[in-house]
């Protein structure tokens, strides 16, 4: 089965897995307004796509670990930073001494840089931080399918959580926002008590292979990235979707129709 050739160009975008050991290995979920567009109810990790103020030239002075990557991969990660901070009230910062943000996040200020009212670089100047553009790992890759009238090419990421902030949802792309292990995240998805979009579930099922967020971070790194384009195709009368084999989820089938 052929995929449609006059599909639309995915859309940058980024997201995070942040991780905590205590009280047990767990990931921060987020689940999606019932109006939202996309993945609408679902539980997801803290993401979106990326804004214009995230390619920022200035941003170079208010991130560490800048020099580190191209300019694709400084405004993913500024992107992924700015959603969980949007999303989830949690920003991946640090002083200029080197010394963890650990302050609670404005709801006001983070519902007007989800707004577009306020830009997220001046937030970070006033509170006078650097974003951790280098404690963020490269986890995974995911393209939407051409069959999907939205597509984005979004990159997961994977972090350490701080350890003194506190997760709050937005109330307006998101309506909770929960610390979860892995293994229950598959079984509430397998018992239709929850809603767990394909790519999620997929990734969820890589994090519920490690111990701990370091087995997790160091399993990652390890891991070739491998892009993940799930292919659409027709078997036994229902069509399916496979993605690659090499790229660290076995061999899967999803079945659409």
């Amino acid at each position: 089965m052929q995929n449609d050739s006059s599909a639309s160009e995915p859309r940058p975008a980024a997201t995070i897995l942040l991780l905590r050991d205590t009280p047990e290995f767990q990931v921060l979920m987020v689940k999606r307004h019932q109006q939202i567009d996309f993945a609408s109810g679902a539980l997801v990790f803290p993401g979106g796509k990326l804004h214009q103020g995230d390619a920022d030239p200035a941003w170079a002075d208010h991130a560490s670990g800048w020099e580190l990557f191209d300019e694709v991969q400084r405004k993913l990660r500024i992107a992924a930073i700015r959603e969980v901070f949007e999303e989830a009230g949690i920003l991946l910062a640090h002083h200029r001494n080197g010394t963890l943000f650990e302050m609670v996040c404005d709801p006001d200020v983070r519902a007007k840089v989800d707004r577009g009212e306020l830009e997220f670089i001046e937030v970070v100047r006033d509170l006078d931080v650097q974003l951790q553009l280098d404690s963020l790992g490269i986890f995974a890759r995911w393209i939407t399918p051409p069959i999907m009238p939205k597509r984005f090419d979004t990159f997961f990421y994977v972090a350490h959580a701080p350890a003194n902030q506190l997760a709050a949802c937005d109330g307006h792309e998101t309506v909770d926002a929960e610390w979860i292990a892995p293994k229950e995240v598959l079984r509430l998805a397998e018992s239709g008590e929850r809603t767990v979009i394909f790519p999620t579930r997929m990734n969820v099922q890589l994090l519920a292979e490690a111990c701990d967020s370091a087995d997790c971070m160091r399993r990652a790194e390890e891991r070739p990235l491998v892009p993940v384009l799930p292919r659409l195709e027709e078997r036994d009368g229902r069509r399916v979707l496979v993605i690659p084999e090499d790229a660290g989820y076995g061999s899967v089938v999803e079945i659409v129709g």
